[in-house]
């Protein structure tokens, strides 16, 4: 099997280690060395006098998606059941390991060897789980689907597919209006370069670019990054998939998934009861015109569209740099970062973050590539 065909599944288990990577060391601030402790002592994870319900369970399932990415990623790569199901367990066993280590050397984090455990469980459950789909066909199913509907080269589509989702579960200024990472950066870099007399003009500039209160955008612009929202993931899958009828079932799958996810994502920061509070006014105009900009693209070359998507995704980063925060961001916010959901918060809005830039990345490289 080529390696094109079978790296989906290893380049979602890569980014999904470096998520739980991310989670495990957050806030990465604080570093020094434990006082009174050798390198010797820290090996040796301790038993702790207290646990909470959600840290149990949430160990073992924020472990057992890597498992199973590590074993299909394993498997379709011609490596044995066995020697697959040994190394979904013993890789993040050992990755759990090296975190918990390393969370010695940070205040605010408290290593454990029940982490460790629960997290070896965890993945042990989705190696198995990836097992029993093997045994029943899945993975053969799958790999037959993706042959039937997406070219060679669809690993980076994939992955960036499968991450979409997930990037729509961190608040966004506007509904599917991810990338408004700028006011961010540019705080992060004034911070930087406060106390330096040589770059006063320019932290100035970005102290006022992070402070910056825009006004909201009017109800053209307002369609128009919604639109394009739901467009961009659209055009990342046509650039994979031949002209013809499969697209337009793709878009219609991203318009039901979109919805399910900011759905979640505003149960999940404001409560069920505002499962639907994502929406505005102009929503539904925006979600209808971008499904039907989809159909309309339908028949076009993957080139053709992949270009299409460069401009797409330009325009929507564009237009979110441009968005005021969402009214209720700053509450979910708090909540988020002081409560139990702070390292899956960063998760995701580390995703929500890059998801339109490696995208940009991806399609750039598509159109460059010679055929």
């Amino acid at each position: 099997m080529p390696t094109r065909q079978r790296s989906t599944s290893a380049a979602l288990a890569l980014v999904y280690a470096a998520l739980v990577l991310y989670a495990s060391l957050y806030p990465f601030m604080g570093w020094r060395w434990p006082p009174g402790r050798d390198f010797a002592d820290m090996l040796v994870l301790p038993w702790p006098r207290w646990h909470l319900p959600f840290d149990l369970w949430s160990n073992g399932l924020g472990y057992l998606p890597l498992g199973l990415l590590v074993f299909v990623a394993a498997v379709r790569a011609g490596i044995g059941a066995r020697t697959a199901l040994a190394a979904a367990v013993l890789g993040p066993a050992l990755l759990s390991y090296v975190t918990e280590v390393t969370q010695h050397f940070l205040p605010r984090r408290h290593p454990s060897l029940i982490d460790l455990s629960l997290n070896t469980l965890g993945a042990l459950a989705g190696a198995l789980l990836g097992l029993a789909l093997r045994a029943a066909g899945l993975v053969e199913r799958w790999q037959g689907l993706r042959e039937r509907w997406f070219d060679r080269e669809s690993a980076g589509a994939l992955t960036l597919l499968a991450l979409w989702p997930f990037a729509l579960l961190f608040p966004a200024p506007l509904p599917l209006g991810l990338g408004q990472v700028w006011p961010r950066l540019a705080a992060a870099l004034a911070g930087w370069l406060d106390g330096a007399p040589w770059a006063a003009p320019l932290q100035q500039a970005l102290a006022t670019l992070a402070t910056a209160a825009p006004p909201p955008l009017g109800p053209v612009a307002e369609v128009a990054a919604t639109g394009l929202g739901l467009l961009a993931p659209c055009l990342v899958a046509y650039a994979v998939v031949p002209p013809g009828a499969k697209r337009a079932v793709l878009a219609l799958g991203a318009l039901a998934i979109g919805v399910a996810a900011l759905t979640l994502s505003a149960a999940l920061n404001f409560g069920p009861q505002h499962a639907f509070a994502w929406g505005t006014p102009n929503t539904p105009a925006a979600l209808a015109v971008a499904t039907l900009v989809a159909a309309a693209l339908a028949p076009l070359a993957q080139r053709g569209v992949a270009a299409i998507g460069l401009v797409a995704l330009t325009a929507l980063v564009a237009l979110v740099a441009q968005a005021p925060t969402d009214p209720y961001f700053a509450q979910s916010l708090r909540a988020w970062e002081q409560g139990r959901f702070i390292h899956f918060h960063g998760l995701a809005q580390w995703v929500g973050w890059l998801w339109p830039y490696a995208a940009l990345a991806w399609l750039l490289a598509r159109v460059s590539r010679r055929d």
